[in-house]
């Protein structure tokens, strides 16, 4: 190595100091860690980056910003030529030696990365540069995850798309979990991606903002391919709130990632609060594809369950407030009367702490009756699916599912099709368009009359409005 090539590396690694100080350390590691000094030439320095989209988001966002760093080096530089390094083969015995040393490399790196920072992403792997995942709550893993009957299915399928490892066949995919607010869809998610992420496989957590930003920016950087590439370079694809995903460019695009990543044997994991045949705003083709997967409800939190997150919570307080002690007939009373969710739960835990911290007194009956009164909701009925209707409206009446959704127009059918029709109307939330669907795909048109024709003849029919009401009473419970 000449004497110029020394000087210029050494003036490389000022520059790279210049900017890991001018940008911070999260960017610095993230776009510049792989960018290399090809050679100074005249009034431009010759730059090469590993991947195609890193040039290009390089050149959109931080070109003035590298040259000003140069120039703040070397006066004379006016240009800064980026270009794609074609990867050198290697042998394969020093590719093994070096693969070992740089796996321990970032295995070490990730660990002391995770350690600093109290709300950590993702680690970005090399071959997903644009794609830094949504932010993940460290508290949020498999270890502080409170398992029960309402969501041992779900756990466990979690579980084991965790510990697959590259290369493994795909046992369910993909896994779609749903679940009403604060039953631990996204505690489960996070846990995901925080045990997958290992050094031979990548995992990416990605809220469906998140996914409809990223694809949103790339398409105005005309990176959308790259965007795309990167995306199906993914080992583990992980997207919370799927409700949430807006607009039909984005949907057939999510539609596509999804294909292509099932076709290709990655695992996709999806929460979202409600089955996919509720998502209606998605394309026919995506429901059916997300349905043709392991779908699982995590259910209500039984009064056990919510007695086990209360003394979860207690005990993670317990580790910074040493002193804070909840007895057994407040957190039997909390799990009694707060019914709702684990966000509630862990509000009401957290209520009592700050009262008793800032009044420096001891929890109390009285005192956790007090503070938490805004947190007991009344029971809520219970949230009636379209499926439930038609059984047991099937049963009553004596006659099979599928008679209620076949074409069939003899009067033994008809009558119980319309109830069943008219308690889909009142009982859920679903649109006249949707309940046709789910009817054998009749028109909003037939269910209207349906619904019609019901409430007319249970205002004047005794037997009739008291069977209504007993079927209403039945699907309830």
């Amino acid at each position: 190595m000449g004497m110029a090539e020394g000087t210029e590396q050494d003036r490389w690694s000022r520059v790279k100091g210049r900017l890991r100080s001018s940008v911070g350390e999260d960017v610095y590691s993230s776009w510049f860690a792989r960018m290399d000094l090809e050679r100074i030439g005249g009034e431009s320095v010759h730059l090469s980056v590993p991947t195609r989209f890193l040039k290009s988001w390089i050149q959109a966002h931080y070109a003035d910003r590298v040259l000003s760093c140069w120039q703040a080096e070397m006066p004379d530089i006016h240009r800064i030529d980026l270009t794609v390094r074609t990867p050198v083969r290697v042998p394969a015995a020093v590719k093994d030696a070096k693969a070992t040393i740089e796996e321990r490399l970032t295995e070490h790196d990730h660990r002391a990365h995770h350690e600093l920072r109290a709300v950590a992403t993702v680690p970005v792997s090399t071959s997903h540069d644009a794609l830094g995942g949504s932010p993940l709550d460290p508290r949020l893993t498999f270890a502080t995850f409170v398992g029960g009957r309402s969501n041992t299915l779900a756990l466990a399928a979690a579980r084991q798309v965790a510990e697959g490892r590259r290369g493994d066949n795909v046992m369910f995919n993909p896994l779609y979990i749903h679940a009403g607010v604060g039953l631990g869809k996204t505690h489960l998610l996070q846990a995901v991606t925080w045990a997958g992420n290992t050094s031979e496989r990548k995992v990416l957590y990605l809220t469906a903002e998140k996914f409809m930003y990223g694809f949103v920016a790339a398409l105005k950087t005309q990176t959308a391919l790259a965007f795309k590439e990167a995306l199906r370079g993914i080992d583990v694809l992980v997207i919370d709130d799927l409700q949430f995903l807006q607009g039909k460019s984005t949907q057939a695009e999510f539609c596509h990632t999804l294909n292509a990543l099932i076709d290709a044997g990655r695992q996709v994991v999806i929460a979202a609060d409600r089955p996919p045949s509720d998502l209606e705003s998605l394309d026919d083709r995506v429901r059916s594809r997300l349905a043709g997967g392991l779908v699982v409800e995590m259910g209500a939190l039984g009064e056990e369950l919510r007695l086990e997150i209360l003394k979860s919570r207690v005990t993670a307080a317990r580790a910074h407030h040493a002193s804070f002690e909840v007895p057994e007939p407040v957190l039997e009373y909390l799990a009694k009367a707060i019914t709702h969710n684990g966000r509630d739960l862990e509000g009401a835990i957290n209520r009592l702490l700050a009262h008793s911290k800032l009044n420096a007194t001891s929890v109390t009956l009285e005192m956790a009756e007090r503070e938490v009164r805004d947190l007991i909701r009344p029971q809520e009925p219970r949230r009636v699916k379209i499926e439930d209707i038609q059984r047991v409206v099937a049963r009553q009446y004596n006659v099979s599912r599928s008679d209620l959704l076949s074409s069939r127009r003899t009067a033994n059918v008809v009558r119980p099709r319309q109830v069943a029709m008219y308690l889909a109307k009142t009982l859920t939330l679903r649109s006249l368009p949707e309940i046709g669907r789910r009817f054998g795909g009749r028109d909003h048109t037939t269910v209207l009359h349906a619904v019609r024709k019901i409430e007319a003849l249970v205002a004047k029919d005794i037997a009739l409005s008291d069977e209504v009401e007993l079927l209403k009473r039945q699907l309830q419970e």
